[in-house]
């Protein structure tokens, strides 16, 4: 491989001839081979955005001129739009600050300003100043997840509680058999039962955002540990001016600008409640599985949408694989729960160490359920059908029915009924007009499932 010779404070060393990154990248690239992740391309965007933003703030307090803010900024935009995927090779695993993907961006941000606009700047002290690792890497962390769940989450799931709405409009006069513990019990409308899912994934979206709202909250301006030392007056203040810009997010200065740097507690809220959300999704998944069991030998309630053949041996066999794929990307994200809370342990004195994988595990759930989200909605729920003969079947001899009786005959009463009626496999009705001296014209109306739900 050609290379050239790039020189940083530790000397110098050989870079590939062709690459935007400089020395201490490739340090970082060559100590750093502990797997094959590296940071989503959410956050490298992001973190563009966030030295565009410096640069603008330190143009205004004549940190730099406006020559090179403009070439930062737009070497920053070409990074944005994707144009040098392929310039941040850096192993997730790498130094817990994330120094080196901040410096990674540094760099090519000063190759992409010297070959583009013909503007020589140095990594540290025109592309990063203002700034330290230690304030840039936990406030991409929030930005990168504030566009995430405002732009992609939140609206993803929007649009799947429309399609259960939708859905359940369908089902109003459909009474099926409900189910604790896996075991019959009192009836509810298929309408009654989507509407709940609605419900739950709403409590969990409010959840995520007000989270988002202290996301908003960034620790830029506080540089090394939060003291704010080599950055100028309101630096964190005229950033967020800025990057609010940029992002139509409502960014401020944090009120501490300690904590952000020294804590990932924030992060780990967030990914609490994102954890949250997955279990309403492994919730959802695995009703629609029960649901759709059989066709014969299950519940048989409901037909997925076939996608596609369900065994290499098995003929005809059709699987639930929508609702098994969100399940394990709940699974995913409960790991990846664990890992972040972890992480966010890690905050010695006044710099969390485990600031990387923060970022990874969190942008990777965020996307998961995003897609998660749609994919439940567009390819599950919007095109079930529902097997009206298996449910009434069902409904009818329920013996759990009987409990509507107990304030006419007593609980005791009532068991026996239920007792007999599971042992002679007969409709609750049948047993009951042989075993109480109500009419059958009461059983009827007090037996009826649409007056239980």
């Amino acid at each position: 491989m050609a290379t050239r010779t790039e020189r940083d404070s530790m000397g110098n060393i050989e870079v590939p001839e062709d690459a935007l990154w400089r020395a201490q990248t490739e340090r970082a690239r060559q100590n750093f081979q502990l797997s094959q992740l590296r940071f989503p391309t959410a956050f490298i965007q992001a973190l563009a955005h966030v030295k565009a933003a410096a640069a603008m703030a330190n143009v205004e307090a004549n940190i730099i001129t406006s020559a090179q803010g403009k070439a930062i900024t737009a070497a920053a935009q070409k990074v944005i739009d994707g144009a040098v995927n392929n310039a941040f090779p850096l192993d997730i695993f790498q130094t817990g600050s994330g120094t080196s993907t901040n410096m990674n961006m540094n760099e090519v941000i000063a190759s992409l300003a010297q070959r583009d606009h013909n503007e020589t700047l140095h990594p540290n002290d025109h592309v990063n100043a203002s700034q330290s690792s230690n304030d840039v890497i936990p406030t991409t962390i929030q930005v990168s997840s504030a566009i995430a769940i405002s732009r992609e989450l939140l609206p993803a799931l929007e649009h799947l509680k429309a399609v259960i709405d939708k859905k359940a409009d369908t089902l109003t006069d459909t009474i099926k058999t409900g189910r604790t513990h896996l075991m019959d019990a009192m009836p509810l409308s298929m309408a009654q039962e989507l509407q709940a899912w609605k419900a739950q994934i709403q409590h969990v979206q409010t959840a995520i955002e007000q989270s988002l709202k202290q996301l908003l909250q960034l620790p830029q301006g506080g540089t090394a540990i939060g003291t704010g030392i080599n950055a100028p007056e309101q630096f964190g203040h005229r950033f967020s001016h800025f990057l609010s810009q940029r992002t139509a997010l409502e960014f401020q200065s944090a009120e501490n600008l300690f904590a952000g740097i020294a804590g990932q507690e924030l992060n780990l809220l967030v990914s609490g409640h994102l954890n949250a959300l997955a279990a309403v999704f492994m919730k959802i998944s695995n009703d629609l599985r029960w649901m759709n069991s059989g066709p014969l030998a299950g519940l048989g309630e409901i037909s997925l949408k076939a996608l596609q053949p369900g065994s290499s041996i098995m003929p005809g066999k059709v699987n639930p694989v929508i609702p098994e794929a969100v399940a394990m990307v709940a699974a995913q994200v409960a790991g990846h729960h664990q890992t972040i809370s972890v992480a966010a342990q890690q905050g010695n004195f006044q710099l969390n160490v485990m600031l990387p994988v923060v970022a990874y595990n969190q942008l990777q759930s965020i996307e998961l359920l995003t897609n998660a989200a749609r994919a439940m909605a567009d390819q599950a729920i919007a095109d079930f059908t529902v097997n009206h003969q298996r449910i009434e079947q069902a409904l009818t001899r329920n013996p759990i029915l009987v409990t509507a009786l107990n304030r006419e005959i007593g609980y005791n009463k009532a068991a026996e009924i239920a007792e007999q009626a599971y042992k002679q496999q007969r409709p609750i009705i049948d047993v009951a007009e042989e075993m109480t001296e109500l009419s059958r014209e009461q059983l009827a109306q007090l037996l009826d499932p649409k007056n239980l739900i």
